[in-house]
């Protein structure tokens, strides 16, 4: 089994660059890896829903994790996107993730389907019992609907292969009712940029995070002050994040965090359909932030 222990610090939900015509670019993307590595962020997420796996093929889902993990040649951890609203799809992702080197995997709660608590239950056991990955269970209400319960997931806590979980409820008594439920030592990130501190706070690990695209060093060196005892430091850096944190939700994500990366002149905007470039009031906000941490003119 790959390195159970602690992911910590800041982890980054990679964005998938793409040419203007929606082909990927994985020549943006290696730059894009290795920048990370070089700013401090402690793993990789590829293909994740930051990187538009919805409209990703299978053959490029498997060609993006495949590439992350080529590039990242065991420097940092790269926790593969292994979500669906497919179970037998996501156990293809998660089997594919295992056989190029990936170290762990994130799955998403199925979107559209609305299962209830025993069919989430069935569903991410099935993609545990696939591979001998360690497995992250991603609660996002805001774009699943469905959550996973404080009870449901310390019933899929006893699955040797379940190890933590990534919250982007922005619930932040969730991590101490899923530290007293779940019986053993439980990986709690963050998927929230806004609260990341309180949610440290509370008694999180880290955050796989969506700002980090664009300041990743900045992201980093918060996470690092805050494990040091430095709190006064981590939280002036988070309030100095915090425009930029709030201009990157403004519109769905990827769109905002994708445009401020071409804004650096980091990648292209583009997206793919149904997704589109963000509106002119949402780009002069996201470009008001990006001055405001002296990134722009």
């Amino acid at each position: 089994m790959a390195d159970t222990s602690m992911y910590q610090g800041s982890l980054t939900a990679l964005v998938t660059p793409m040419h203007t015509d929606g082909r990927i670019d994985f020549d943006a993307s290696t730059k894009l890896i290795e920048r990370q590595i070089e700013a401090g962020t402690t793993a990789l997420i590829p293909a994740g829903t930051t990187g538009e796996s919805p409209t990703l093929s299978h053959e490029e889902h498997g060609r993006v994790v495949a590439h992350c993990v080529e590039t990242a040649n065991g420097r940092v951890r790269v926790m593969a996107g292994a979500g669906s609203n497919s179970t037998s799809e996501a156990v293809i992702m998660a089997k594919h993730a295992h056989s190029v080197g990936a170290d762990s995997l994130l799955v998403v709660v199925p979107y559209y389907n609305k299962p209830s608590q025993e069919g989430l239950y069935r569903h991410f056991m099935t993609i545990a019992d696939a591979t001998p990955l360690p497995m992250f269970l991603y609660c996002i209400p805001g774009r699943s609907v469905v959550d996973i319960s404080v009870a449901t997931m310390a019933r899929l806590g006893e699955h040797p292969n379940i190890v933590g979980t990534k919250d982007a409820t922005a619930n932040m008594s969730r991590p101490i009712a899923v530290r007293r439920a779940v019986d053993k030592p439980f990986n709690q990130l963050s998927g929230d940029d806004n609260t990341v501190l309180s949610f440290l706070a509370a008694g999180g690990d880290g955050c796989i995070g969506v700002t980090s695209n664009v300041v990743p060093h900045l992201c980093a060196d918060m996470h690092l002050a805050w494990q040091e005892g430095r709190i006064e430091d981590a939280i002036a850096i988070q309030d100095h994040l915090t425009p930029l944190h709030d201009a990157m939700f403004m519109e769905s994500n990827p769109g905002p965090v994708k445009y401020a990366m071409s804004r650096l002149g980091l990648c292209n905007a583009t997206l793919r359909l149904p997704l589109v470039e963000p509106q002119e009031e949402t780009r002069r906000v996201i470009d008001a932030a990006l001055r405001s941490l002296e990134l722009l003119d």
